[in-house]
């Protein structure tokens, strides 16, 4: 993904080659119900080890699956729904899945002529996890026998987990920014940051801290400058 303007300044993202756009919402929208906005986010941003206890009870060794073909089943469940936190006006629910000459698999919207290949898919997903401070996770055991480990402690992990009440994300994290010195935002004035924004802030915000307290021992002689792998850690401005 190639993005020569802002994303500070942005309030939506066009997908390179496509009528494709990705909205940047606002902390407002997003608390609106920000339930369902992470669900879809982490859903389409997702890779089979993330649903390796979905895809083994349909029968799916999640080792066998690529990132795109995940997307292309996920994708067409929630295109039933409302996406128009993401994308806008597009009516996603024309979507189907199609096949090229060459018997490949892509999703296609015949009505606006929107066609979501490999590479699009690698440009979207991108885009969507940029904005909201999103890490790609890629992880396939070395054998077997580490593929039925980690498939029975992700199955124990999520069935303990049916059981906890959701905790909301973006709630607490305003609340919390909001009542630290660093942030320069009240409880209105940040509504109407755009995730982006937000997020950007809060990174910063912790590189900060992080690098004074770095300071506060190096000058106190607790810290050695020379032990210190990650050099930035000596600036308070990230390199990424």
């Amino acid at each position: 993904m190639e993005n020569r303007k802002s994303l500070l300044n942005m309030s939506s993202i066009n997908i390179p080659d496509t009528k494709f756009s990705v909205r940047i919402p606002t902390v407002r929208e997003i608390l609106e119900d920000e339930f369902t906005y992470y669900n879809i986010v982490s859903s389409l941003t997702a890779s089979p080890f993330q649903y390796m206890v979905q895809l083994d009870d349909m029968g799916i060794d999640f080792t066998t699956v690529t990132d795109y073909e995940l997307f292309k089943m996920i994708f067409l469940v929630y295109a039933k729904s409302d996406l128009s936190i993401l994308f806008g006006d597009l009516n996603t629910s024309d979507f189907g899945m199609f096949k090229s000459e060459s018997n490949d698999t892509f999703l296609y919207n015949p009505n606006n002529r929107i066609e979501i290949n490999e590479k699009v898919y690698n440009d979207l997903v991108d885009t969507i996890r940029k904005i909201n401070l999103l890490q790609k996770v890629k992880y396939k055991p070395g054998n077997e026998s580490a593929r039925k480990y980690l498939l029975e402690k992700e199955r124990k992990k999520q069935k303990r987990n049916a059981k906890k009440k959701q905790e909301p994300y973006l709630e607490k994290l305003v609340i919390a920014l909001v009542n630290t010195s660093e942030f320069p935002y009240d409880y209105d004035s940040c509504m109407d940051l755009s995730i982006y924004r937000f997020n950007q802030s809060f990174k910063q915000i912790q590189h900060k801290i992080a690098f004074d307290n770095t300071m506060i021992g190096v000058y106190a002689g607790t810290v050695d400058v020379s032990k210190l792998n990650n050099k930035d850690t000596l600036s308070w401005i990230p390199s990424k």
